[in-house]
């Protein structure tokens, strides 16, 4: 059995694409390579209108179902050339993570993003976060968030709500992504944001109402 990993009174799980990051450009890129490679037609611009889950779910639109898991293997191969250097910080990303920072707390990564991409994605634009754990969507994240003792989750998904609440955290978003605030409401969200740039005072509010 894996060791539990011991949390301070405070960690803030964020998703990655659409959450702290702008991943479309990289995707796109990624995407139209993998056509180029494979000689089959993708939409890339109608791909990055809906991030969130895995590329094998993407994927089944344009390949059979026997070969989509092999395409996202070479899709994986592919990002670090075409999808890392695409990505940019979204506004506040970089401040958000440093606010959990101020607070005393950590500031983790849970993505379905394949990991050692998720990696490499966060290394390139100097986000650091304290851990990355990636290859998990919606509910599987909560595995992470509960290994890391994370009580906030942020994310821009309705996949990222589903996460939280079954780990038991506060599900924060922010309708950066493909879904909209109203839509992240009616599932479940105990929070929407208009962006990151509004989690630090948030974050301000949150822990004084709990220590009131």
């Amino acid at each position: 059995m894996a060791a539990m990993t011991v949390s301070p009174v405070l960690t803030v799980g964020f998703d990655l694409d659409m959450t702290l990051i702008d991943s479309r450009p990289g995707i796109r890129a990624a995407y139209l390579a993998l056509a180029e490679r494979t000689g089959t037609y993708i939409d890339a611009d109608l791909v990055v209108t809906r991030l969130g889950p895995p590329p094998e779910t993407e994927l089944a639109h344009w390949y059979p179902a026997d070969r989509v898991a092999a395409m996202a293997d070479l899709y994986r191969s592919l990002y670090p050339e075409h999808g890392v250097p695409g990505a940019s910080a979204l506004p506040g990303a970089r401040e958000a993570i440093a606010a959990v920072r101020a607070a005393g707390g950590r500031a983790i990564v849970v993505t379905a993003k394949h990991e050692p991409n998720a990696r490499l994605q966060v290394d390139h634009l100097g986000l650091r976060p304290d851990a990355v754990v990636g290859d998990l969507w919606a509910e599987q994240k909560a595995r992470a968030l509960r290994e890391h003792g994370a009580s906030v989750y942020v994310g821009d998904h309705i996949g990222d709500v589903l996460g939280a609440r079954a780990a038991g955290a506060l599900s924060v978003t922010v309708p950066t992504g493909p879904i909209s605030a109203e839509d992240l409401r009616t599932a479940g969200a105990d929070v929407v944001l208009t962006d990151l740039t509004e989690f630090p005072a948030w974050l301000t509010g949150h822990l004084e109402k709990a220590d009131s």
